[in-house]
């Protein structure tokens, strides 16, 4: 079956059934004729022929940090779906927090036009990255850091986590945290910083050994956890980074015999799944993952359609829960 033999069984000519595949103008008798046809044959249009015909191939790339993480999974399910409705296929590129991956994917998916457009979830952006980036000929939108002078939807990291340590500062004298590499600009140095001002405010004198900086795994939350107790063992608050980070505290707190919250309250940022069903459940950041992977598809369309379109920052929102984990 191809594009002759539906012009033949509508009665109609092969050009007439190319404008209506590529949605050119038919008159509503013939638009009803085709499709009739279409739908009684299940013709599908050849992907390659029309990628000819139109140069887009509806496929988007999608570069993510790592296949194992909730905020990551939330954020590819919340650009899936725009994406879809609007007849586009995404494409998954892993890199294991590879930054020379990224930068692979980013000349992969743009070289002989295999996509129509990227989203990049970041992570650590380098001058490298903006540099492909404003080298590639489709558009790119950045997921979850901030990308000054080009398209990205980003959380409120600063704001967030000065807000949560605010809200448990009342009960402490002695905090501490436990973050990630200030390299990732929103999760380690932003959500840092918030810490740190929401301290300031309330006339806490940080110590250096309270304040440490591992990975993303409730392993690092649970050595630097140990560390702490080891050096800083009036410690009476740790906020950490994420709320992986913080279940490992969580666990070294139990395991050594301190009481969360009673004698050390805890908090972390994401509000996971396991922030609501560890025990005691955990205070946390909700940050809009799901709605930010929206924005960056629907920003990302945006541009597909017209080449005009101007860079376009998008800050998101948050809300502070607070748990058992806390006093």
């Amino acid at each position: 079956m191809d594009i002759n033999e539906i012009a033949r069984l509508a009665g109609v000519s092969r050009a007439t059934v190319s404008r209506f595949l590529n949605d050119g103008y038919v008159s509503k008798e013939k638009r009803r004729l085709i499709a009739k046809v279409i739908r009684e044959t299940g013709y599908v249009p050849s992907q390659s022929a029309q990628q000819l015909r139109t140069g887009k191939t509806h496929l988007v790339g999608v570069i993510i940090p790592k296949i194992n993480s909730q905020s990551v999974a939330r954020m590819v399910q919340g650009l899936s779906a725009p994406l879809n409705s609007a007849g586009y296929q995404v494409l998954l590129a892993n890199t294991d927090n590879d930054e020379n991956a990224e930068l692979e994917y980013l000349r992969i998916f743009s070289a002989r036009n295999r996509v129509d457009g990227i989203i990049l979830i970041g992570t650590i952006l380098t001058e490298e990255h903006y540099a492909a980036i404003d080298s590639l000929d489709v558009p790119v939108v950045v997921l979850g850091q901030q990308a000054p002078g080009r398209s990205c939807v980003y959380h409120d990291d600063y704001h967030a986590m000065r807000d949560l340590t605010r809200a448990i500062l009342p009960n402490a004298t002695v905090p501490a945290y436990i973050g990630v590499t200030e390299r990732d600009v929103s999760a380690g140095e932003k959500r840092h910083q918030g810490f740190i001002a929401a301290c300031e405010e309330a006339g806490i004198q940080l110590r250096p050994e309270a304040q440490l900086t591992g990975d993303f795994t409730m392993d690092s939350g649970y050595l630097l956890c140990e560390q702490i107790l080891d050096t800083v063992p009036d410690v009476d608050t740790i906020v950490c980074a994420t709320d992986e980070i913080a279940v490992g505290a969580m666990a070294c707190l139990r395991e050594y015999g301190h009481a969360v919250p009673d004698k050390v309250q805890v908090a972390g940022v994401g509000d996971s799944v396991l922030s609501r069903v560890i025990y005691p459940s955990l205070t946390t950041v909700r940050l809009a993952y799901g709605a930010s992977g929206s924005e960056a598809a629907m920003m990302l369309l945006t541009a597909m359609v017209d080449e005009d379109t101007l860079p376009r920052e998008l800050r998101m929102g948050y809300e502070v829960f607070a748990r058992m984990s806390t006093r």
